[in-house]
């Protein structure tokens, strides 16, 4: 049985979530795009199942985001998850849409505004994720920017990525977060990550070294009244990384491809990942998974440095 946050708005948290927040436990978001948009099934089940077996071995609880037949999950049951997972035609949630897809009971995939959202609505501050949206190559014609950019400057969440997704333009989208406000620190590195690569070539705005400085840093943001939140940028593990001169080649041929078949909106996104995933016979979904895996262990720590 799950138990309602609000007597008006259908939020539901999971049994795991509810007993974690009834005796202030660390809690560790989680967004479902990447289940429904960003891994076939079953791997997308066993990421999920591994993600939150990693962030209960760092002494936090898990809690999985989605929005199901018009209820907005806060956790998700073992059924649920599995149901998730196979789902055809979910749509994926920003903060648009959000309200829409709540609205008129449909069944939604969480992105990184949207989880952020619905996280901080339940008092959860720490949030892990596999790489933010940002600045889409050509943005200066499309204006294609990332509405997960705007909601880290206004909501107050500690965003653990492995950076900015490759297939976007990096150095625009590190702009945009300073204009905006938001700081960005890269964990134990000088180095701005790129998703798939430890290295962008670009470096980063601020750097620290433990989870107890994170968690210091965000207590230091409150002191002083500082609304937004905070990224993480936590290069991929270097065992998995795919070379920065490598995945060019890749994301240069897989935007093409999208040019070629009118590919845009909120279909560009997943359209790539999979022209990358074919092009790299299954390499990219293998570091993917080991980024996601790697961010949902620092974001464990976080969350119990900072209670």
């Amino acid at each position: 049985m799950t138990r309602a946050i609000s007597p008006l708005l259908p939020i539901v948290y999971s049994h795991e979530v509810a007993a974690a927040k009834a005796r202030n436990a660390p809690i560790v978001a989680l967004e479902s795009t990447i289940i429904t948009h960003g891994m076939p099934y079953p791997q997308n089940v066993d990421m999920a199942k591994s993600v939150e077996a990693i962030i209960h071995d760092g002494g936090a609880v898990p809690a999985t985001i989605a929005v199901i037949e018009g209820v907005l999950h806060i956790g998700l049951e073992e059924d649920q998850l599995q149901k998730l997972a196979q789902l055809k035609n979910v749509m994926k949630v920003s903060r648009a849409d959000l309200a829409f897809a709540i609205a008129e009971r449909r069944s939604g995939a969480t992105t990184v505004a949207a989880t952020m959202i619905a996280a901080a609505r339940a008092n959860i501050t720490v949030f892990a994720t596999g790489g933010i949206g940002g600045v889409h190559r050509g943005a200066e014609e499309s204006f294609d920017i990332s509405a997960d950019l705007e909601e880290l400057a206004r909501t107050k969440v500690i965003v653990i990525c492995a950076g900015a997704k490759s297939i976007l333009d990096v150095p625009k989208t590190l702009e945009v977060l300073e204009t905006r406000g938001v700081p960005v620190v890269t964990y134990d590195s000088e180095e701005f990550p790129a998703f798939w690569s430890r290295e962008s070539g670009l470096k980063s705005p601020l750097t620290l070294e433990s989870p107890a400085a994170i968690a210091n840093f965000q207590k230091v943001r409150d002191q002083l009244g500082i609304d937004g939140g905070m990224l993480i940028a936590n290069p991929v593990p270097e065992e998995h990384e795919i070379s920065r001169e490598e995945m060019e080649i890749y994301i240069g041929r897989a935007l093409a491809s999208a040019e070629r078949e009118e590919i845009t909106g909120k279909a560009v996104t997943p359209f790539l990942l999979d022209t990358i995933f074919q092009l790299t016979e299954g390499r990219s979904l293998t570091t993917n998974i080991a980024l996601v895996e790697n961010n949902a262990r620092l974001a464990a720590e976080i969350a119990v440095a900072m209670s």
